[in-house]
């Protein structure tokens, strides 16, 4: 499984201007010689009033346009490294999930093969927890998990700074797995 671009059909419901329309003003702006934060910040000021998160929005429409031009590939980071996300919804509250988590990775003296530089940590809001581990190849994992209403709770692993789009598909098969023990 290969990760996907970043949604055309998505902007362009969100924004009600076609994609083709984006990439056409993109074009007409210079945006192939502007640096990633130069075309978000333009968007951003064309988005603002039409859409109800400007800034979320400029920057999906600037990934989608940099993968559009051959700039960037479907999971590759604005500095050149690699993520990859793995979710899904699991029964339990945030705490009781957190704990099984916790359960699950044993400390996590290694994660997907590689060593952990020290012991995860985690950290919590009145709605929102988090597991975190930063990894001796310079990757680093956040989980977070939300309760829902109805005892069960969304589980989202994040794990950035990866080396290759191999390591993209090992570590989403990695996390994929345990959100599946889980």
């Amino acid at each position: 499984m290969s990760t996907r671009g970043t949604s055309t059909r998505g902007i362009t419901e969100a924004t009600g201007i076609p994609w083709e329309t984006w990439t056409a003003r993109l074009e007409a702006h210079g945006a192939r010689r502007m640096s990633h934060a130069q075309i978000a910040g333009h968007l951003a000021e064309q988005l603002d009033g039409v859409v109800a998160n400007p800034g979320w929005w400029a920057q999906q429409i600037t990934v989608a346009y940099e993968q559009h031009i051959g700039a960037r590939r479907p999971g590759q980071a604005g500095d050149g490294s690699w993520a990859v996300s793995a979710g899904r919804t699991v029964p339990g509250t945030a705490d009781e999930v957190l704990a099984r988590w916790e359960d699950l990775m044993g400390g996590a003296a290694e994660v997907a093969g590689v060593a952990s530089e020290g012991p995860p940590g985690t950290s919590a809001t009145g709605t929102w927890r988090y597991w975190r581990v930063r990894l001796v190849d310079g990757s680093r994992v956040t989980v977070h998990l939300r309760a829902k209403d109805d005892d069960r709770c969304t589980v989202g692993v994040s794990h950035t700074g990866l080396a290759s789009p191999e390591d993209v598909e090992h570590r989403r098969a990695f996390w994929k797995e345990r959100l599946r023990e889980l």
